[in-house]
């Protein structure tokens, strides 16, 4: 009877766990530049990915469908910032219009409970839209210098806790 939801719920669920893969692998990268502030926000991001995976695959199998756990694309291999932050914002732009479209579908198909999940998730897809747009703001009003003010940071805090005591 929901077979097109089902079919629309693992096409998130791709899309989700994409999503996971490429926000981790930015996070490990701008983790190893000494990018803190970025490397968290994609750790977050992953993260907060990863629980709609969780809400998706719940209702794939209360609709008794199988949960298809096959990302949609391959991780883009990128290592500037300015580029991750700029593919982070296009697929959360992506995900947001395509699950508005989906929840109408649902809804097409006497699906409220699939609707209203898709209409969640295009919140939260739009929350993190927000965040990577402001991190792209930043970086093109401040320049390279945001960048290194986050690394000088995390240097900072490193060789405090580095110091002998009473040195």
């Amino acid at each position: 009877m929901h077979e097109k939801s089902i079919i629309l719920l693992n096409k998130a669920v791709a899309d989700e766990l994409s999503a996971v893969h490429q926000y981790m692998f930015f996070h490990f990268h701008c983790d190893d530049q000494g990018l803190d502030l970025l490397a968290n926000l994609f750790r977050r991001t992953a993260i907060q990915e990863m629980m709609h995976v969780e809400r998706l695959a719940e209702r794939i199998l209360f609709l008794k469908g199988e949960v298809e756990m096959v990302a949609s694309t391959e991780v883009k291999k990128i290592h500037d910032v300015k580029e991750m932050l700029s593919m982070a914002s296009k697929m959360e732009q992506e995900s947001a219009r395509d699950y508005n479209l989906w929840a109408n579908e649902c809804a097409q198909n006497a699906d409220s409970v699939s609707k209203q999940l898709f209409e969640s998730l295009v919140l939260e897809e739009e929350q993190h839209y927000d965040q990577y747009d402001t991190e792209q703001e930043n970086l093109e009003k401040f320049g390279d210098r945001y960048l290194a003010l986050q690394s000088i940071e995390r240097s900072k805090g490193r060789n405090t806790a580095a110091a002998p005591a009473g040195a």
